[in-house]
């Protein structure tokens, strides 16, 4: 029987989310046990997360397909940087080629999850999204794979005069079917890997003209939109011969820009304005709308495939404004500095609020659980909650190589805990090891709710470097440690 009905009321590993780590956690899963059962749960109604979620115009992944891919499944498309539309397709091919999407079960919120010590399950409460109802199941391993964004809805600060405004305002994260900009004049407040993504595509597909209206400026890069050199990789060598080469190749250069930038900030800084420089058009100024108060990678660099930014600049369908907001108008927006910028639609760029866990909560025998008050170890488990995991990918790189690591480690810990015939496995904290937030980055969504998010330490294996290669050797290691409480 599919674990796609409600039949199966108990689960080997329950997995919550259906987006690209729930895609990769499914496929580790019946991979390495196929016969266990499992299911996953999505509140929605189709897989993909984020790239089913977000509809607006170019919306696309500023990592590269061949890191965002799974690694069990190489992407060998010419394109690098990559349409949403091209992902969800991928995506979805990827979890019907593994019957991965005969375990989802759509339209299902995890609500509650408590955990009982003494029968050493999760007894989880789900919300059917279409009709109401709500359900129990229990579960044996519950893994969240819902990453950290909240899907309802995006960031939007107390603009001043909003109501006053006679046109219409947007978010993209929930971005209107019947929107009509054509030949309308569009304003994009941000600055972000949205506003950078939106702002092109809005110019080039019929909008009057676009204003990206900024507070900070960003640090932006172009790359290139096609892959010449992984293409011939494809076409010449075996299929895993070529995979192990071109994600090498993503890898190896990405981390090392990442690590040039974090050790040699002003030379980064340096090479980035020249790199700019010959791609902004004269009457554009780099002091004024491209120069960053903090060095490179304090925040995540944002990527425009094929210059796209700095064309519609030279195009003049494109411009920026630095300064700040005092209010909306009935025409438009009046900033600071009192110049007014008139309107028919404003688009509030804004960022995202974060959401752990997808707002679900949890429970130890009858103990509320407060995940700001536990630590994560390796940057996947929670100190003192038993056969619990969780996937939040890289900051500074594709996603998914964290998840694909996070992927293969559960599923070793789920080995030995056959192996060795135990029921459970717990993290232990250590008292003595310093708490540092969880998340070493100064993004506005992530600063606005540190506080909510759980601990890392100062110390391994409570701490984890932002680096792929450092943490392959980490997660590559046995499993049984001083740390890791394994019991029956």
């Amino acid at each position: 029987m599919s674990d796609t009905t409600d039949a199966t009321t108990h689960l080997d590993v329950l997995i919550i989310g259906a987006g690209l780590s729930g895609i990769d956690a499914a496929y580790h899963v019946g991979k390495a046990f196929p016969g266990r059962s499992y299911a996953v749960l999505e509140m929605r109604d189709s897989l993909g997360g984020t790239w089913d979620l977000f509809r607006y115009p170019g919306i696309r992944s500023d990592s590269d397909m061949h890191t965002l891919g799974f690694s069990w499944k190489p992407w060998k498309g010419t394109k690098a940087i990559v349409d949403g539309p091209d992902i969800l397709a991928y995506l979805e091919e990827a979890a019907a080629e593994n019957g991965i999407d005969r375990h989802i079960r759509y339209h299902h919120k995890l609500v509650h999850a408590e955990f009982s010590t003494e029968d050493a399950r999760w007894t989880v409460t789900v919300e059917r999204t279409d009709t109401g109802e709500t359900i129990e199941l229990t579960s044996s391993f519950l893994w969240s794979t819902s990453g950290y964004y909240r899907y309802d809805e995006g960031f939007t600060p107390d603009f001043a005069g909003t109501e006053d405004f006679e046109g219409r305002i947007v978010h993209p994260q929930l971005w209107p079917e019947d929107l009509d900009y054509q030949g309308k004049r569009v304003v994009v407040i941000g600055s972000g890997a949205t506003a950078v993504t939106l702002i092109p595509a809005l110019a080039d597909s019929g909008a009057g003209h676009v204003t990206m209206l900024q507070r900070t400026p960003t640090y932006i890069i172009s790359q290139p939109t096609y892959d010449k050199v992984s293409a011939q990789m494809y076409r010449r060598l075996p299929d895993k011969v070529a995979q192990t080469l071109v994600r090498t190749r993503y890898l190896t250069s990405r981390i090392a820009f990442y690590e040039f930038c974090q050790a040699r900030p002003k030379e980064s800084r340096a090479l980035l304005r020249k790199l700019l420089e010959r791609q902004l058009p004269k009457d554009v100024s780099f002091e004024e709308h491209f120069k960053p108060p903090y060095d490179p990678w304090d925040q995540r660099l944002c990527a425009v495939p094929g210059g796209d930014l700095f064309k519609a600049l030279r195009h003049h369908t494109v411009d920026i404004v630095t300064d700040h907001i005092d209010r909306f108008t009935p025409k438009g927006i009046l900033l600071t500095s009192g110049k007014e910028l008139e309107a028919d639609i404003i688009v509030t760029a804004t960022g995202l609020n974060l959401q752990i866990f997808g707002g679900a909560t949890l429970g130890i025998d009858g103990t509320k659980i407060t995940p700001a008050e536990t630590m994560a170890y390796k940057g996947l488990m929670l100190s003192d909650i038993p056969n619990f995991a969780f996937i939040i990918g890289y900051t500074n790189a594709s996603w998914t190589l964290k998840a694909d690591l996070v992927c293969e480690y559960v599923v070793k810990v789920l080995r030995h805990m056959e192996r060795t015939g135990t029921r459970m496995v717990v993290p232990r904290r250590d008292p003595a090891v310093a708490e540092e937030p969880f998340l070493d980055f100064e993004a506005g969504y992530v600063m606005r709710s540190i506080d909510a998010l759980p601990k890392q330490g100062a110390t391994f294996p409570w701490r984890l470097k932002m680096n792929y290669f450092k943490d392959v050797l980490v997660f590559r290691k046995p499993v049984a440690d001083d740390t890791l409480e394994f019991t029956a």
